[in-house]
């Protein structure tokens, strides 16, 4: 019996059976990282010895009578989140050598709940690109087209998940970092309600390891099914402990609806910013299909939609400033020389970066307060629905474009060419007023490329949008293992 693909939801039940030992899928994962990733690169840090060792003590604490709910489970880790005994460098040359000093809380949530940690996966310099690439561990590439990037920043959870290297992985998500790999290698992942899990340790190797009120950035589950996503959110679902003592456990609501036929959703396939491409239209419009055959309620417009432009003008303008704060790219001096040659009636998204590259103070306030608009606007919308379907990227996985610098950097959608930075719109749509999203598999291109789409919900109801990608996958087929 090959294991490799198994959900976690099986290899429990295989392993709490007896039919195998977490030993032999430790062995078995490490033998198959050992053969395939030489051309994947998909895990940039192993830790075979250590995953062996707690393999073997996972089988000892179940011969005890233990349960945990990952008990055995072989798991891989985004590289970005400090893990002690093994680097943190978020492909960041000056950060080669950085060793954090404790586990991040997911690190150790992991661990708590059983799981078996094989190695790292790799990620794009500073988690900055929707590719998996830095000048430390080289390029990952996708399981399906070597030619292509697997996403990012997650890039290298997905083609591990993609690829049968372990049955669950752990990223982050604030630029679509969570469900742009999940939609490029075909596989399934969550971007929970922002604040819902405890995201210290999963930062910055230069900067402390403290609790902190991310603005827009949230830590989630990767995996090959909707129920496995569930398992793994369940683990990680709750406040820091050190900000809130020992209240860990965040009771989540149950989803709305458990049949398919009580769904109310709401299905979106155009932006005014950016076209969809056709292979990404054809999944959006699979999905609603498969929607409408099993009774739900579907509707293609709302005047309850919060506005799709100034959404995607505040979100850029968040996203952008925070992540100036961060990485300073230039000199202030010159970017507010470029920022203020613009014409004032350039509003494109190119435009809104550059004058989010300056933002003071104030205007981060004036568009924080402008988000709580849209927030009110989605709260309206989810009494009426209970689900946005809509893409993740308007394309299937890009060819590696390593062009450093991204606003050089074209997207081909359909044979024209786009601002490469403008395909984050539909990423944003849940990520600025915070909301819960979940990736699914919806088929693929005519190349043979995966197709996802997003699931949105309501906020701290992402039971909802798993649910109902739990209820698709059983109707459309989820991930494929690629030949």
């Amino acid at each position: 019996m090959e294991w490799s693909f198994q959900t976690a939801e099986e290899l429990v039940v295989a392993l709490h059976a007896g039919a195998v030992t977490s030993v032999e899928l430790t062995d078995e994962a490490i033998a198959r990282i050992e053969r395939d990733d030489e051309v994947i690169n998909a895990i940039c840090v192993p830790d075979f010895d250590r995953a062996r060792a707690a393999a073997h003590r996972a089988d000892q604490a179940r011969a005890r009578g233990e349960d945990r709910p990952l008990l055995g489970i072989p798991v891989t880790v985004k590289e970005s989140y400090n893990m002690t005994g093994l680097p943190t460098t978020w492909g960041m040359p000056p950060h080669r050598d950085y060793m954090p000093a404790e586990d991040a809380v997911q690190v150790s949530r992991l661990k708590a709940a059983g799981a078996v940690v094989l190695g790292k996966t790799n990620v794009p310099l500073g988690l900055q690109d929707i590719q998996s690439f830095n000048e430390i561990y080289g390029t990952t590439n996708n399981p399906w087209d070597h030619g292509r990037t697997p996403g990012g920043s997650s890039g290298g959870s997905a083609a591990a998940l993609a690829s049968g290297f372990g049955a669950l992985s752990i990223g982050s998500d604030i630029a679509g970092s969570l469900r742009t790999p999940a939609h490029f290698c075909g596989v399934y992942a969550h971007k929970p309600t922002l604040g819902l899990a405890a995201n210290r340790g999963m930062v910055l190797p230069s900067e402390p390891a403290l609790p902190v009120d991310l603005d827009l950035a949230v830590v989630g589950p990767m995996a090959r099914t909707a129920r496995d996503l569930t398992l793994l959110l369940d683990v990680m679902a709750g406040p820091d402990p050190l900000t809130h003592g020992m209240a860990h456990r965040l009771a989540l609501p149950p989803a709305r609806h458990e049949r398919l036929r009580d769904f109310r959703v709401l299905v979106l396939d155009e932006h005014p910013l950016i076209p969809t491409g056709s292979a990404v239209r054809a999944g959006v419009n699979r999905v609603a299909a498969a929607l409408v055959d099993g009774g739900a309620r579907v509707e293609r417009h709302s005047s309850l939609l919060p506005d799709l432009t100034e959404a995607a003008t505040l979100y850029t303008q968040l996203l952008i400033s925070n992540s100036v704060a961060r990485f300073p790219i230039e000199s202030q001096e010159q970017l507010r020389t470029r920022a203020a040659g613009l014409s004032a009636d350039d509003q494109s998204l190119d435009a809104v970066r550059l004058r989010a590259m300056v933002f003071s103070h104030r205007d981060w306030m004036e568009a924080n307060n402008r988000r709580e608009l849209h927030r009110h606007g989605w709260r309206q919308l989810f009494a009426e629905f209970d689900a946005v379907v809509c893409p993740i990227t308007p394309t299937p996985a890009f060819p590696h474009d390593h062009n450093p610098n991204p606003l050089k950097r074209r997207i081909d959608i359909d044979g024209v060419g786009y601002p490469y930075l403008d395909q984050l719109v539909w990423a944003g749509l849940a990520t600025m007023p915070g909301l819960p999203a979940t990736a699914i598999p919806a088929g693929r291109s005519p190349e043979g490329l995966p197709v996802g789409v997003q699931l949105i919900g309501p906020m701290f109801e992402d039971r909802t949008p798993l649910r109902l990608a739990e209820l698709l996958e059983q109707k459309i087929g989820g991930f494929q293992a690629p030949k």
